[in-house]
């Protein structure tokens, strides 16, 4: 083998008889380098996108939500949660309230989804970026119960940490001119960000204690038990494992559930961009072909003399092979570098910025991670190679007399 990688080496270098076949050459090379660069940022964008929407919705979300079947309130929750939290893999369990309200300031209103979680210290949600105020006093002020909104809901109110705002829910209690709706004011006492407009724009926290009073919930009933789990992976399972714990008229979802219309389409437009986008390397690859084609006629000689001093076909087929897989391999490797280097600038610098309101998040994420980054080398590489087939089994079919006849 040392003799062909020797022979392979010394015809890749340039010579002034072999400009036309050194300049393919160095095109064959940029190919493959254009295309492995330009999947592995396509790559990027699509797991960038799914990476940073999941850890943005698991932010703001449960890993597992354990409900009634006929969406009713579940009572006497706290047996229920004791349970829960005894399953392997969850570190957290909490009653939740959900509702819809609209919030009024003293110029502006705004509909929002009032969640009514724990208080104390360290309310639920503690993952939420707090960008002002402070939720130590979550659920303790003295006059009014306490209200953490989202930065863009708070913006339409034009809120600010310490005023008051009033929320009006749905029908209340029977009076002579029918149902009044319920009314309760509240105390702005933080805003968060979670970095997806959905919920930044649209969600409110308010205690737990004041959601049921205000949707008309008991003291013991909560409208679902939210699970937190070490493994956010293994949701299914421990789903299933919640739903046989909690017994019949219960069922249990996950955050994948929730999501799967947003995955599934981010995974299958990962497929497509890689289907589409690896046939700029199929087509390097022709260059390969072209190349190791003109060096073979160019060579002609050359390989007739090493036939006819002993050298087997193989010889003749590895000299080529090893010469196609070397553009293959340096195309790869600089496509490699490039490629990683442009992500991490686009992603490092946010240059592509997005409308919120539209995709949810303010800018264009990057992610190569090291799988895919392997998968797109393998995959170049294997077409490099493959690509070599042709002109190195012509070249070992040469006959050597023929070759010869004419010198």
């Amino acid at each position: 083998m040392k003799f062909e990688l020797f022979i392979a080496f010394r015809y890749l270098k340039a010579h002034r008889k072999q400009a036309v076949v050194s300049i393919v050459t160095a095109v064959a090379i940029l190919g493959v380098t254009a295309g492995v660069m330009a999947l592995n940022i396509a790559l990027a964008l699509n797991t960038g996108f799914q990476e940073e929407f999941q850890s943005r919705i698991l932010v703001a979300t449960s890993h597992v939500n354990v409900l009634r079947t006929d969406n009713t309130a579940i009572l006497d929750y706290g047996d229920l949660a004791s349970r829960m939290g005894r399953l392997p893999g969850v570190t957290a369990v909490s009653p939740a309230i959900y509702g819809q309200a609209l919030l009024a300031g003293e110029l502006r209103q705004q509909p929002a989804v009032l969640k009514g979680i724990p208080g104390g210290e360290q309310p639920f949600p503690s993952a939420l970026k707090i960008i002002e105020g402070s939720p130590r006093d979550f659920g303790s002020t003295p006059h009014l119960p306490s209200l953490i909104l989202g930065k863009d809901l708070a913006q339409s109110l034009g809120a600010l940490v310490g005023e008051n705002l009033r929320a009006i829910g749905g029908a209340g209690e029977l009076s002579p001119l029918g149902k009044t709706p319920r009314i309760q004011d509240f105390r702005v006492i933080a805003i968060f960000e979670s970095g997806l407009w959905e919920y930044d724009a649209n969600w409110a926290f308010v205690p737990i204690e004041t959601a049921q009073k205000f949707f008309g919930y008991s003291a013991r009933e909560a409208s679902a038990l939210e699970l937190r789990i070490a493994d956010i992976y293994t949701a299914p399972e421990i789903a299933r494992r919640a739903a046989a714990a909690a017994g019949k008229g219960f069922f249990a979802n996950t955050w994948i559930e929730l999501n799967r219309p947003l995955f599934s389409a981010l995974r299958l437009e990962k497929i497509a961009m890689f289907i589409a986008i690896g046939l700029i390397v199929l087509v390097a690859s022709l260059n390969i072909v072209i190349t190791l084609t003109m060096m073979v006629m160019e060579k002609t000689r050359d390989i007739a003399i090493l036939t006819a001093m002993g050298g087997t076909p193989k010889t003749a087929m590895m000299i080529f092979m090893i010469q196609g897989l070397v553009i293959g391999i340096v195309g790869t490797l600089l496509g490699d570098i490039l490629g990683a280097g442009a992500a991490w600038y686009l992603d490092r610098y946010r240059v592509f910025q997005l409308e919120p309101q539209v995709y949810s998040i303010p800018y264009v994420p990057f992610d190569l991670n090291l799988p895919d980054l392997l998968t797109v080398s393998g995959v170049a590489v294997l077409i490099s190679f493959l690509a070599t087939l042709y002109p190195s089994r012509r070249a070992a079919r040469l006959d050597p007399v023929e070759a010869l006849r004419y010198e």
